[in-house]
């Protein structure tokens, strides 16, 4: 069966009047705030964050759309036919003159870009103050995810590095049109006012972190062993965490991870980056 060009952009309008309210009220836009918006498809949140917030940018993919925004829109929204993946944030808030770090993001996201979405906001994190996204549950709940849960994985460290995560509520397949299979959460993502792990490393982290989530039903110790570290460092690591050797990836807390890294030498082969 051929798909349409809504299910391959994987668009499900939300139109719950409530729930589209709550997620003005989590964005709290005021009026000097730029929103940058991902995905607006019909407006239906865009027009309530323009109606508080100083400035709106809409990004929106899928250019049918873009003009019935235009002919609506107010002084302070601008909608923009582009892909949310391809543009430049740091470029899009200096033309903008919004400060680093004041502006704040929010869209009802198809399950395919949130992750890359995730991946391209933690390359320049000090951008947004504040993210607010409409996920698929079970993403919502792997991107919140604490230690001790099967669901936790790189991104939840690597996106709690940055931002204090946590879900708000629920939503029902019954708020959007067409409803979708799964049940969506809203995420809060707020900015800490400094990372967990010091700038620099993050590169050396993420490939720590994919050694030691490599196999999940292995233990740590045995994952970064077969990724290369000395088993002298891991020793002395795991003793100065007193860390127990059999322990899973999944089960130490983000600090931990942070903690074992910089006590292998910032990298799981021992070495400095």
């Amino acid at each position: 069966m051929k798909k349409t060009r809504r299910r391959l952009l994987g668009q499900h309008f939300l139109h719950n009047r409530g729930v589209l309210e709550k997620i003005v009220r989590a964005v709290a836009p005021g009026k000097d705030d730029l929103v940058v918006e991902i995905g607006p498809g019909r407006g239906a949140l865009t027009f309530p964050l323009a109606e508080r917030a100083g400035r709106v940018v809409a990004l929106e993919r899928d250019g049918r759309l873009v003009p019935a925004l235009r002919e609506r829109a107010p002084a302070n929204l601008e909608v923009v036919e582009a892909d949310a993946l391809r543009v430049s944030f740091r470029d899009l808030l200096a033309r903008h003159r919004a400060a680093r770090g004041r502006a704040k993001l929010a869209g009802n996201l198809p399950y395919a870009i949130s992750s890359p979405l995730l991946f391209k906001i933690l390359e320049d994190p000090g951008l947004f103050s504040l993210c607010v996204f409409l996920l698929q549950k079970e993403f919502a709940l792997r991107l919140c995810a604490a230690a001790g849960s099967k669901l936790f994985a790189p991104l939840s460290i690597l996106v709690q590095n940055h931002f204090e995560a946590r879900i708000l509520f629920t939503v029902s397949p019954a708020s959007f049109s067409p409803p979708p299979r799964v049940d969506s959460a809203l995420v809060r993502m707020e900015r800490r006012p400094s990372p967990l792990l010091a700038p620099g490393d993050e590169d050396a982290f993420r490939r720590y972190l994919r050694d030691a989530f490599r196999q999940r039903r292995k233990t740590l110790w045995n994952n970064l062993d077969a990724s290369g570290a000395r088993s002298t460092a891991l020793e002395a690591a795991f003793a100065a965490l007193g860390c127990d050797p059999r322990i899973r990836a999944e089960a130490l807390p983000a600090e931990g991870h942070h903690r074992l890294f910089r006590s292998l030498g910032g990298a799981a082969d021992g070495r400095r980056p």
